[in-house]
């Protein structure tokens, strides 16, 4: 671990809110001066405790889906577990490709406009590879829904509503044009950028960038401008959870007792895989245990069982589908 105390906990909170927000106003949140506040990011930066800034895009609204292949391997080698890796990472309409720590080994999420253009890609892949699955799920992504980080503060009992926003498809969608896709792009690169240094890099004015970012935060295209943390350095750890229900009409119930839970991040909503997909912010899995044995208590005889993933590493992360403008 690396020195960090709760002024640092609040400068990330306040980043995660909104990582456009000028240091001057980060500081009048959290008490401090914007040259104090400068430093301060600047050293977490250096000590990798922020690992970057990045954008989130709704590509719900530009007309896709979103598809998770979850794979478990059988009778392969390292060599042909690369290759499979790196045929999922070259695909152009591939979001994520990453490694897990059981119960599965490789999550591959992709956008999808054509369903016929899946299938064919699917066909193809198991005509190449099926013989090292020993087992794959196919689940259809719908919601997202993102809550505030409020395991970084120390009053986090005060604040009634963590709700971040929601990210869904409800079958509304937006044509944009190449400027949008290239500004959306150096978006999810870097959130932080400047809009000066976005006017450079795309040829415009300032004041045309800040109008297209508008824009797309109004259509709902841009949700928001986050962090990417390094848990580790900070001494905690993400999880992602799988609770399966006996009883499934108390999963809004059990849903809104983790909005309460500091540690509970982001929930995902899929067809055809979990009933509730949380994922929880702790220090070590032994805490993970208490807090799902506590669950457990909680709702005694509505769970049926909980599994827990640990990312082992991220192969490819793409903040937006590849597209094609005439």
């Amino acid at each position: 671990m690396v020195d960090f105390d709760l002024k640092d906990r609040k400068i990330l909170y306040q980043l995660d809110l909104n990582c456009r927000q000028s240091n001057a106003q980060i500081g009048k949140k959290v008490g401090l001066s914007r040259k104090v506040v400068e430093y301060r990011i600047k050293r977490m930066e250096d000590d990798g405790i922020i690992k970057n800034y990045w954008t989130e895009i709704n590509c719900f609204k530009l007309g896709y889906q979103v598809f998770r292949i979850y794979i478990k391997f059988q009778d392969l080698s390292e060599n042909k577990k690369d290759e499979i890796i790196r045929y999922f990472s070259d695909n152009k309409d591939t979001w994520v490709v990453a490694s897990l720590k059981f119960p599965i080994d490789l999550d591959v999420v992709l956008w999808v406009n054509n369903i016929s253009k899946f299938y064919r890609y699917w066909n193809i892949t198991l005509s190449k590879y099926e013989e090292f699955f020993s087992e794959y799920t196919i689940s259809i992504y719908i919601q997202s829904i993102d809550y505030q980080k409020t395991y970084l503060l120390d009053n986090f009992d005060e604040i009634k509503d963590r709700k971040l926003y929601e990210t869904t498809n409800d079958g509304a969608y937006y044509k944009i044009d190449k400027f949008d896709y290239k500004l959306l792009n150096e978006l999810s690169l870097n959130a932080r950028i400047s809009i000066i240094e976005l006017a450079n890099k795309l040829g415009c004015s300032s004041q045309s960038v800040n109008y297209h970012i508008k824009n797309l935060l109004k259509k709902d295209i841009i949700k928001g401008f986050r962090i990417n943390i390094d848990y580790k350095k900070i001494g905690l750890q993400i999880f992602k959870i799988d609770i399966y229900l006996k009883q499934y009409k108390n999963r809004e119930h059990i849903i809104r007792y983790l909005e309460k839970q500091p540690y509970f991040i982001d929930l995902n909503v899929a067809v055809g895989w979990a009933d509730i997909e949380p994922e929880f912010v702790v220090k070590n899995v032994e805490i993970l245990v208490e807090v799902l044995e506590k669950l457990d208590k909680k709702f005694p005889n509505v769970i049926k069982k909980q599994i827990f993933w640990i990312v082992n590493k991220i192969h490819k992360e793409k903040g937006v589908p590849e597209m094609e403008f005439k």
